[in-house]
């Protein structure tokens, strides 16, 4: 029974390397997600430029009010577009492949040192800025919102709140927050 062993391991080898190299190559299959992702910044930019369109027309006969509210969508778009960026960027670089880059001039510094823990925390950041503009628009228009709307709103940007501080407790426990 020992010449069969050697042999059965020698056989597997080939297969065992085969499973490998496709589970590692599926990675791959993620790439057109965030070419998706990539290309959803463009109606991004429409929805921006469009209610920058509509706050410039507005504008002249607008409130401070309103004009507030206006510029603060702007920011939420702003916001959402960096969020689809770094999920891009490092989502790719961290999944499917690092880029080829580094003498890039316009390399983003943060993409050399942001591990899979600070992009979360950075993630959970910009979710906790757009969910702030919500409950601030819905404030700037509390005549208009119910309370039972406000009050749900300013409980879920608590949660949000509360799970950016979990989650940076949680890696600054773990001593994740110290990736190179």
């Amino acid at each position: 029974m020992t010449d069969a062993s050697p042999h059965v391991a020698a056989s597997r080898r080939p297969a065992e390397r085969l499973i490998e190299r496709t589970i590692f190559a599926s990675r791959w299959l993620a790439a057109p997600i965030y070419l998706l992702l990539a290309a959803s910044l463009i109606l991004i930019l429409g929805a921006f430029l469009k209610k920058a369109a509509a706050l410039t027309f507005h504008a002249i006969h607008a409130g401070s009010d309103e004009t507030i509210i206006g510029i603060l969508s702007l920011i939420d778009l702003s916001l959402m577009a960096n969020l689809v960026l770094m999920v891009v960027l490092a989502g790719y670089e961290n999944f499917v492949s690092r880029f080829d880059l580094a003498a890039h001039r316009d390399r983003p510094d943060w993409m050399d040192h942001v591990g899979l823990s600070q992009l979360k925390l950075k993630l959970m950041t910009s979710i906790v800025a757009i969910s702030a503009i919500h409950v601030l628009e819905n404030f700037m228009h509390v005549d208009t919102v119910s309370d039972r709307e406000l009050a749900w709103s300013v409980g879920i940007h608590m949660m949000f709140v509360l799970s950016g501080l979990l989650l940076a407790w949680m890696d600054r426990a773990s001593g994740a927050g110290h990736e190179p």
